[in-house]
């Protein structure tokens, strides 16, 4: 679905790379975003929420093995990834970001709210929500 992505995130995780190739790359990605409760799913950790997205199926799959949910009939929404930096994080209400592919510890990759990121209003480091 996303190997574009994949591969920038590989790249970047290897320390080569342009950061913003992988922003963009992101940016025109269409993800797999799971629903929990009426609302995307997300996690949060060190006062940031994170929208868990998905490269593709197998991707989505390893994050339902690691949760013990293989079984578990999911809801998701596919979104492209300007959606989810434009209008969902800024709608969070807090400082929020994406985390993409969790379940994969060498292909993971955080998108966090910082600028050139998400939009500048509400970055952490611009004066944003944070």
């Amino acid at each position: 679905m996303s190997t574009e992505l994949t591969d920038r995130i590989e790249e970047r995780r290897a320390g080569v790379g342009d950061p913003r190739a992988l922003v963009g790359e992101f940016r025109r990605a269409l993800l797999l975003v799971p629903f929990e409760g009426g609302g995307l799913w997300t996690a949060s950790l060190s006062g940031v929420r994170w929208v868990c997205a998905f490269t593709d199926e197998e991707a989505f799959a390893r994050f339902a093995a690691a949760r013990g949910e293989s079984g578990r009939e999911w809801e998701f929404a596919e979104l492209r990834g300007a959606r989810l930096l434009d209008e969902i994080v800024p709608a969070m209400g807090g400082p929020a970001g994406v985390a993409v592919n969790i379940a994969d510890p060498e292909g993971a990759m955080l998108f966090p709210p910082v600028v050139g990121i998400v939009p500048d209003t509400v970055a952490v480091d611009e004066g944003g929500q944070g």
